[in-house]
C-alpha cells in the first residue's frame, strides 16, 4: 500500500512539474534531456515510479504463488523466496529517489496564482454554499447550471453574486479555502489523539 501511495505521489509531481506548478532546481553538471538543453528532466520520480512498479509486480507474483503448494512438497516458492531482497532493493531505490526528488523542487507561486484567477468557475462551491445557507432546495442544480462547461473569469463571477451578496464578489479562487482549514485542524487533533 505504502509504494502504491508513492507510486501516485511520483506520477502527480511528474505531471506538477509538466505543467510548471512544481520547479526544479538546476545542479550544475546535471545532464537535462538530450535534446532540449534548457530542460531538467524530472529523473528522481521517473526513477521512482519505474522501481516501485518493479516492487509492486514481485510483491503480486508473490502474493500469488506463496499460498499454492502441490500437495505441501512443491519447493518452487523457495526460487520466488530469493527475491524478497530483490523487492527491498527496488522499494529502497525508490524511497531514496523521492527524498531527493522532494528536495530539488519548489512551488511556480506566480503560474499557480495565474492558473487558479484564470478559473472563476472554482468558487462554484462557495456559491453553491451560500445558496444552501439560505435555504435553497435547488442550490446544486441552479450552480451546476451556470457553471459547468463554462469558463468564468473575475467579471463574470461579480456580476453573478453582485446581486446576492457583495462580500461573495471579494473572493477569488486563490482565497477561497472553503472548510479546509477547519478539516485539517480536525484531522490533526485526531491523527496525533490515534497516535498516543
Amino acid at each position: 500500500m505504502t509504494n502504491s501511495i508513492l507510486l501516485d505521489l511520483s506520477q502527480d509531481i511528474w505531471r506538477y512539474i509538466s505543467d510548471n506548478w512544481l520547479i526544479q532546481t538546476h545542479k550544475k553538471g546535471q545532464v537535462g534531456s538530450s535534446t532540449m538543453p534548457q530542460k531538467i528532466n524530472p529523473i528522481q520520480f521517473e526513477n521512482a515510479e519505474g522501481n516501485l512498479v518493479l516492487a509492486n509486480g514481485l510483491i503480486e507474483t508473490i502474493n500469488r504463488k506463496l499460498p499454492i503448494s502441490r500437495l505441501q512438497r512443491d519447493l518452487s516458492d523457495s526460487t520466488v523466496n530469493r527475491n524478497f531482497g530483490v523487492i527491498f532493493g527496488y522499494q529502497l531505490v525508490a524511497y531514496q529517489s523521492i527524498k531527493k526528488g522532494l528536495k530539488s523542487i519548489k512551488p511556480n507561486k506566480p503560474k499557480i496564482s495565474d492558473d487558479l484567477n484564470q478559473n472563476f468557475n472554482i468558487l462554484s462551491e462557495a456559491l453553491q454554499t451560500y445558496l444552501r445557507f439560505n435555504k435553497d432546495p435547488k442550490a446544486y442544480q441552479k450552480i451546476s447550471k451556470l457553471s459547468k462547461g463554462v469558463k468564468m473569469d473575475q467579471e463574470a463571477w461579480k456580476n453573478l453574486v453582485d446581486p446576492l451578496d457583495p462580500k461573495l464578489a471579494n473572493l477569488t479562487p486563490e482565497t477561497y479555502t472553503g472548510l479546509a482549514s477547519k478539516l485539517t485542524k480536525i484531522a490533526i487533533k485526531e491523527i496525533r489523539r490515534n497516535l498516543k
